[in-house]
């Protein structure tokens, strides 16, 4: 896994570390110490930790003027264990909100597995404040069992996740590109459900 490097082409148009308004402001990378680790695993040090000890993520792209934020997750997202979604929406989602970004597209091609709690107070919580603000999260190229497990969680009522949101192509694009496609995806899929 230390090979797997966040996705690098957008860094001409944003850096987290460079954006005072990031939660990752100011964080110095060292390409040669591999400190973050997913349980026996080490990753690229590039990956930004946020307070999970399974899952990390790269803050790839914040348009503060159009609201949103483009970010790439990697590992296990295991609320079970490790109560990630608290983490995600206490060290990276507020901050960000606080900025007035209110659309959150996560590219999950690099997570792995995702275990569910019993609660989801974090997500209704999340998801209140998106509806408050016409915002929303969604999930982009999620795996399979990720998919199934999220459906399990009834988590779709939260997030937006699924067959429009996978297997789309987003790497060779400009950030502003991928956003407005994504959004692009999600209100002609709402149009349609209506």
């Amino acid at each position: 896994m230390h090979d797997i490097e966040p996705h690098f082409r957008w860094r001409e148009y944003y850096t987290a570390e460079e954006d005072s308004r990031s939660p990752f402001a100011g964080r110095e990378y060292n390409e040669f110490e591999f400190t973050n680790k997913l349980y026996n695993f080490y990753l690229h040090p590039q990956w930004d930790s946020f307070g999970s000890a399974t899952l990390y993520g790269k803050l790839l792209y914040v348009d503060y003027e159009e609201g949103y934020a483009l970010i790439e997750l990697i590992g296990e997202w295991n609320d079970t264990l490790h109560n990630d979604i608290m983490f995600l929406k206490r060290n990276v989602v507020d901050p960000l909100m606080d900025e007035g970004v209110f659309k959150f597209a996560f590219f999950c091609e690099n997570v792995l597995n995702f275990h569910a709690s019993l609660e989801d107070d974090y997500y209704a919580e999340w998801n209140e404040a998106l509806l408050e603000m016409d915002g929303w999260a969604m999930l982009v190229n999620i795996r399979p069992q990720v998919e199934e497990e999220l459906h399990s969680a009834h988590l779709d009522h939260y997030l937006f996740f699924g067959e429009a949101y996978n297997n789309i192509i987003w790497r060779n694009q400009k950030p502003a590109v991928v956003a407005q496609l994504l959004e692009t995806i999600l209100y002609g899929r709402i149009k349609r459900l209506n």
